[in-house]
């Protein structure tokens, strides 16, 4: 009871003093150790002059997906044989596409950056935003996006649907910023981006770029992956290209077309290989998406902060295909979800700038005044503080024993 009290007086005063700085309370602490992503390497993240350094994304009180997916290492049913030795990813995710079963996993709520694969997102934004017939005459300022391109050309007129095919398939940036402009600009898409992360239950995800880019802030997770590229998947538009091995997109003014390869090795040289993405950054590392069908079933791979050893990543996911196309989705350690099951969270970000504006959103709603302006509001915000101490210690604890038995149950037994 001590040690309660003492993490209640801790938790109040750090809240205190965080609440006098005007920034987001801290998040509670989860039974693993990465509700963000491994430091930076470069300078990538940091925020524009008199930004905030955004707070970690909300960590659910229960795990998405199930409580086995609160675990921290490889995440199997009993009985079944470990993954390939050669699958090693930092986290992982096996699952279907179909029936949404998880049927393995590794570390699979750790936030890590997505790099190019959040371009399925993004793609998946522009499909429910845009016709597909619409648009786009590409501006210099697309084509000269850092990093992938698929080489538009400036003044060329595209469709929708063909500057999704270069965003799919060769992981453009140019093609990423050239549907974020036609969403109505890069800030406005981020927040169609983010909104439908969190409509999905992709609870783990903050998208800082639309082309995958590192940006203050960036993090998803291999489970929030599947749940995303499985969303995608149900889209024909995106299935259909997805598929595509090559195709010819419009090139320069009076010169050859555009020939466009994918840059997915699983779709290539993978038998019933259907599509995926890869991704790569310096603070990422290699990220990637395989997806295939065999026997009538479809399956995904995801895997996150990958190197290309002792295998390549896109030889790594075809070895993870392999064994799920063994199991079975009889005993799943978990499920995709298709919508979310938290309620609505206010960004740390949007809250600041929504502070400076005069506002206070809870949950979307501005606050008519705040407790501060009361007598009674620094007992208030002592006995709420409290409460909220001693449930996070209860949730810590929780989260703890679960993994705790897990472990116990089971000690007895890219860009190519």
């Amino acid at each position: 009871m001590k040690s309660v009290l003492r993490g209640a007086v801790c938790t109040i005063a750090a809240a205190l003093v965080l609440g006098t700085g005007g920034t987001a309370a801290a998040q509670p602490p989860a039974a693993c150790p990465n509700i963000a992503p491994p430091p930076p390497v470069d300078t990538s993240e940091v925020p524009a002059p008199g930004m905030p350094v955004p707070e970690p994304v909300p960590v659910p009180e229960n795990p998405v997906g199930g409580d086995r997916l609160a675990e921290c290492g490889v995440v199997i049913a009993q009985g079944l044989p470990e993954p390939p030795a050669e699958v090693t990813a930092a986290s992982w995710v096996l699952a279907d596409l179909d029936s949404g079963a998880v049927l393995a996993a590794r570390d699979p709520h750790a936030r890590h950056r997505p790099a190019s694969t959040i371009k399925v997102l993004t793609a998946l934004t522009a499909i429910h935003a845009l016709r597909l017939d619409d648009t786009i005459v590409v501006t210099q300022e697309d084509a000269n996006q850092e990093g992938s391109r698929v080489g538009l050309s400036p003044g060329v007129t595209y469709t929708v649907q063909q500057v999704l095919t270069g965003l799919i398939m060769r992981s453009g940036n140019d093609a990423a910023h050239a549907l974020a402009m036609k969403m109505g600009g890069v800030e406005v898409t981020l927040d169609k981006v983010n909104a439908l992360a969190r409509e999905l239950g992709a609870l783990d995800t903050r998208v800082a770029t639309p082309s995958g880019l590192d940006g203050p802030g960036m993090s998803t997770s291999a489970y929030d992956l599947a749940v995303i590229f499985r969303a995608a998947m149900s889209e024909p538009a995106f299935a259909s290209i997805a598929a595509i091995h090559n195709t010819l997109l419009p090139g320069k003014p009076d010169g050859p077309p555009l020939e466009v390869w994918s840059d997915n090795q699983v779709l290539l040289n993978y038998p019933g290989g259907i599509g995926g993405k890869t991704g790569f950054t310096d603070d990422a590392r290699h990220t990637f998406i395989g997806a295939a069908e065999r026997d009538g079933r479809r399956l995904v791979a995801v895997l996150m902060r990958g190197e290309n050893q002792p295998i390549r990543q896109s030889q790594q996911t075809m070895h993870l295909l392999d064994y799920g196309f063994g199991l079975s989705d009889d005993d799943p350690v978990g499920r995709l979800v298709t919508t979310s099951p938290e309620p609505p969270y206010v960004d740390a970000a949007d809250a600041t700038a929504a502070q400076a504006q005069g506002d206070s959103p809870v949950n979307g709603q501005p606050q008519a005044s705040s407790m501060f302006g009361t007598v009674g509001g620094p007992l208030t915000l002592i006995v709420i503080l409290a409460a909220a101490a001693i449930g996070v210690l209860a949730l810590r604890q929780r989260r703890a024993r679960l993994a705790a038995a897990a472990r116990r149950k089971h000690n007895g037994n890219d860009h190519p």
